[in-house]
């Protein structure tokens, strides 16, 4: 890993940068209206802090594909497992839902933490235009939980159906912080001081079935290491009020980006697509 930072410093992080500049007035943007208070020298230090995490988290998901158990254990740490284990019993499943924080690819491996040998977690994900790119991020995420667990959301609902029938415990893993798009069913909440559509997949999905919802709050302590602490939303789904999870998903993000800000993936273009737009 120090040679792989050394390339992350040295070589990734001031190609994108300076170089390319990707995505560098998109990034400075998203960060400067989210942040209307700071000052526009804090913008650029928080801009560069950012770009190096990405660089970062590129030599990382490099180095998973070799890295042991026992190493990952220590990168990547997990709160609460019990308290999951505990929830899936009773609901046959739960919910977790994140965002682009972190080392978000790193919570695969909870996985590796159940003592429940019938719990199995999956991961939904969108195919990713570039087929090399797509089988790459499969066979990475597969590593961590298990040959067959990454289902791509329009496979989802056929997918759960077989699980269910087949009586398996499951968590279920829900990056639920992309972009609106036009034709798609959307909740709308103030985010970041923008009017942000949020997806209600995972609120529904919930309901539906009675998973119980936790959030995935990501922080980093140090270079390279990770804490996933998983929070619960709610472990009675059908009794809250529509929209309650959207709203509580939201909130967690929220309060998660505004305590390590570089660790979210600000070269996202999150408000494209407006209200009225959509």
């Amino acid at each position: 890993m120090r040679v792989l930072y050394a390339l992350a410093d040295g070589l990734i992080y001031p190609m994108m940068f300076y170089i390319v500049r990707y995505r560098r007035k998109l990034s400075y943007k998203n960060l400067r209206e989210s942040f209307p208070d700071k000052t526009d020298g804090d913008i650029r230090a928080l801009q560069k802090s950012f770009y190096r995490h990405f660089a970062d988290t590129i030599v990382e998901i490099i180095h998973s594909y070799r890295a042991s158990d026992e190493e990952m254990q220590q990168r990547m740490a997990f709160t609460n497992v019990q308290e999951i284990e505990r929830l899936a019993q009773a609901n046959q499943g739960c919910i977790f839902m994140l965002g682009h924080m972190g080392n978000w690819e790193y919570t695969a491996d909870i996985q590796k933490r159940y003592t429940l040998p019938h719990l199995q977690h999956y991961n939904v994900y969108r195919r990713l235009k570039n087929k090399r790119a797509d089988i790459a991020m499969r066979q990475l995420r597969e590593k961590r939980s298990g040959k067959g667990s990454c289902i791509e959301k329009n496979e989802l609902l056929r997918q759960l159906f077989r699980i269910r029938q087949a009586e398996q415990l499951l968590t279920l893993g829900l990056i639920a912080d992309q972009k609106p798009s036009p034709g798609n069913d959307y909740y709308w909440t103030d985010f970041l001081h923008h009017d942000t559509g949020f997806l209600g997949g995972g609120e529904r999905l919930a309901r539906k079935y009675g998973y119980a919802v936790f959030y995935v709050h990501i922080t980093s302590p140090k270079r390279g290491y990770y804490l996933a602490d998983v929070q619960l939303i709610t472990d009675n789904p059908t009794n809250t009020e529509p929209y309650y999870i959207t709203e509580q998903f939201a909130r967690h993000l929220e309060a998660n980006i505004l305590e390590q800000p570089q660790l979210w993936l600000w070269t996202h273009n999150r408000w494209k697509w407006k209200r009225n737009a959509v």
